[in-house]
């Protein structure tokens, strides 16, 4: 292997000719590292061809600087790229208010999801666990897309809904609570999981999908037994590509736990936020007799029920982004 130029750190070009966004360009790097060190030799043997020779060595050494700076470039973009979220998984959960919070829970879940056909994301179902009167008690989507966690980081907490049920026979207001949690996923985690700290159950899939979700034990179950964190995904046919994206739900669940306790140890410091970030607090209410939308952190309201539950949620992730940026500077 050639020597490496005065200056470069060696571990990071070992680690770069791994790399594979590297790989190429160290190859390179290391023609013009042979070659300056012939250039170099001839000038010290050749005291006639020095001056020939000085040019040379200059040129080479310019080319292995820029070479050195474009690499230590793409690897530091790559590490950007790997830290930034390629998409989420959005929980929905029913809360306090029985039939009436699992069909808001759905509704909510809905809502997102047309808002991420608008955006041209793509989702999947993961897992769900409806009620008999068609909601949700709890569901679990992947949304994946560049821009996903950027436009739902702020969704996560307790959505209240006011409104009279179709049930309610005398016209009375009920008050219904659901939970939504938006969850990073990152392609390199933040965090490392232990294998043996893992738990796995297999079984068959509840959903319509033929013969193979009736006869095979394709669903996956992972508990994270310190925590007791779990996950279920279920949407593909294959128990492999289940448990792929389980393991990926997972990590992106634990992560997002680490980062709640690390939030509300630094609680004073993190002036930048809006809310805590907290599944259990309680951020907007939807109140249909009055046709308003109040979200309590920014103090800001909407009359806009019908066409934010349709998929218009961009005045109101504007309005949060808007304030994100505006304390943050």
């Amino acid at each position: 292997m050639a020597d490496t130029m005065d200056g470069h750190d060696p571990e990071k070009l070992a680690e770069w000719r791994e790399h594979q966004k590297t790989q190429f360009l160290m190859t390179h790097y290391d023609a013009t590292v042979a070659e300056l060190a012939d250039a170099r030799a001839l000038a010290a043997s050749e005291p006639a061809m020095a001056d020939l020779a000085k040019d040379e060595i200059a040129t080479l050494e310019e080319s292995l600087q820029s070479q050195y700076k474009e690499m230590e470039r793409i690897i530091e973009a790559s590490k950007e790229e790997d830290a930034k979220p390629y998409g989420v998984v959005l929980e929905v959960r029913a809360g306090a208010g029985g039939d009436e919070a699992s069909l808001f829970a759905a509704e909510l879940a809905n809502m997102y999801l047309k808002y991420g056909e608008r955006n041209g994301w793509k989702s999947a179902v993961n897992h769900t666990s409806t009620t008999e009167a068609g909601g949700y008690k709890e569901a679990s989507f992947e949304i994946l897309g560049s821009t996903v966690y950027e436009k739902l980081q702020f969704e996560t907490g307790v959505h209240r809904v006011q409104r009279v049920p179709a049930t309610e026979k005398q016209g009375r207001i009920h008050t219904s609570t659901a939970s939504v949690a938006i969850l990073p996923m990152r392609r390199k985690p933040a965090i490392e999981i232990n294998p043996g700290d893992i738990e796995m159950e297999f079984s068959r899939s509840g959903g319509a999908g033929g013969q193979n979700v009736n006869k095979v034990e394709t669903a996956v179950r992972l508990v994270h037994k310190p925590t007791g964190v779990d996950v279920r995904c279920e949407s593909e046919r294959s128990q492999l590509k289940n448990r792929e994206k389980a393991m990926a739900m997972l990590t992106a669940k634990l992560e997002s736990l680490h980062e709640e306790e690390e939030a509300k140890k630094h609680a004073a410091e993190r002036k930048n936020q809006i809310g805590t970030g907290d599944r259990s607090e309680k951020i907007r209410t939807y109140n249909f007799p009055q046709n308003r939308i109040t979200d309590h952190r920014i103090k800001q309201s909407w009359h806009t029920i019908e066409a934010t539950l349709a998929g218009d949620l961009d005045a109101i992730v504007d309005a949060l982004t808007a304030e994100a940026t505006a304390i943050a500077e």
